[in-house]
């Protein structure tokens, strides 16, 4: 009965139907726990060392031409990002100057100030990393930032533990987002400290030990040891800085090389497809299904698989060697919808934002209203802590 409610309540808010209590996206019905979701399918998997990417494919897809993402806003000079407390010039990519007002008496860790100064609704990605101001941030939530709206205080977890200092206030498009461990911490733990251990340790997964339940061999060494990810530190990244730690030297030289392979036999599993559009991918690591995500359109899903691809790349190097692959029927549990405790958030007329917890899995969405009702980015993975 509470859901029933809940449901017709939230229809009626967003200007969708309702059917037997489950809010209906355009002529989509909610499939109800346990069943599958959204007109996907999925591929063979895309096999390399220890990871397995199942592409999510779909015949039908969301105009979300509407929606400007934050490289885009922040490199066109339409979207500032800026240290709370500061004020001064900002310049569009033509050249324009900007002018950015105080709003605040001093700078924060966990807040920034974003102004919106383009003609389309902001879409952020919780992970998404700003570099600059006093230090290295990423986004803590999805969501959506209307046109027109006033200096948003925007929450963000620090990347980078040693500084807080710049020449700057300002930040820029660094067009990177963490990998899955972090990004985690963010979405869904909410957890600085626990931000900053993933960020130095590579991965806040569990290992196999010996002698366990499963019987299974310990864990053979990662490529990116919390010992070489301290090297890095030590001699590269003084600051903890993400992009430093694995962007740059000996680390992301591995990385590059093997996002590198990783595209090549992606690119190979998705040519030639008639009639439908990549839209998302499951992936797993070892044997075990960790991650996915999964978004509204093609085109939406090619403007981050770039910066995704190297997430995922950067979490199988940080993880034991495992070269069990998973089965396809476990990744079709990540395409289903989750029955427990739910929380939802919205900005009335803008979005929705809902995180269902069952279990160890955690199912995030985020849905527009405005222009149109769709789920922009859905997030579903298996928590490792």
């Amino acid at each position: 009965m509470e859901r029933s409610i809940l449901g017709a309540i939230f229809g009626s808010l967003l200007g969708i139907g309702t059917l037997g209590g489950l809010a209906l996206i355009g002529a989509t019905p909610n499939p109800g726990p346990g069943k599958p979701e959204g007109n996907w399918r999925l591929l063979d998997p895309v096999i390399y060392e220890n990871i397995t990417i199942f592409p999510v494919v779909s015949s039908t897809g969301q105009d979300t031409s509407p929606f400007l993402t934050l490289d885009e806003g922040l490199s066109s000079g339409e979207v500032i990002v800026s240290e709370q407390g500061a004020a001064g010039l900002a310049r569009t990519r033509d050249g324009r100057p900007v002018t950015v007002p105080q709003y605040n008496s001093g700078a924060s860790v966990n807040q920034l100030v974003l102004i919106n100064r383009s003609k389309r609704p902001l879409l952020l990605l919780a992970g998404e990393l700003v570099s600059g101001g006093k230090q290295d941030r990423i986004i803590g939530k999805d969501r959506i930032v209307p046109v027109g709206s006033d200096p948003l205080p925007l929450d963000v977890f620090c990347v980078e533990h040693g500084r807080w200092t710049g020449a700057s206030s300002q930040f820029g498009a660094s067009k990177t987002i963490v990998h899955p461990s972090v990004r985690e911490q963010a979405a869904v733990a909410q957890n600085q400290n626990e931000v900053w251990d993933a960020v130095r340790s590579g991965t806040l997964s569990k290992a196999r030990t010996a002698g366990g339940a499963a019987g299974q061999p310990a864990a053979p060494p990662a490529p990116l040891s919390s010992v070489v990810i301290g090297d890095t530190i030590a001699t590269a990244a003084p600051t903890q800085a993400y992009a430093k730690i694995y962007e740059g030297g000996r680390v992301g030289a591995s990385v590059d090389s093997f996002v590198e392979e990783l595209q090549r036999r992606f690119n190979r599993a998705t040519l030639g497809l008639k009639g439908e559009r990549v839209v998302g991918v499951v992936v797993a690591y070892g044997g075990d299904v960790a991650w996915s995500d999964i978004f509204a359109s093609g085109e939406l899903f090619e403007h981050y698989w770039s910066k995704l691809l190297r997430s995922y790349a950067v979490e199988a190097l940080a993880r034991p060697t495992y070269r069990e692959t998973a089965a396809i029927t476990d990744a079709r549990e990540f395409l289903r919808n989750l029955n427990g405790r739910e929380v939802v958030e919205s900005e009335p007329g803008v979005y929705r934002w809902r995180e269902i917890t069952e279990g160890r899995l955690s199912l995030i969405e985020l849905e527009s209203v405005t222009p149109k009702a769709m789920t922009l980015h859905r997030l579903l993975l298996h928590r490792t802590s």
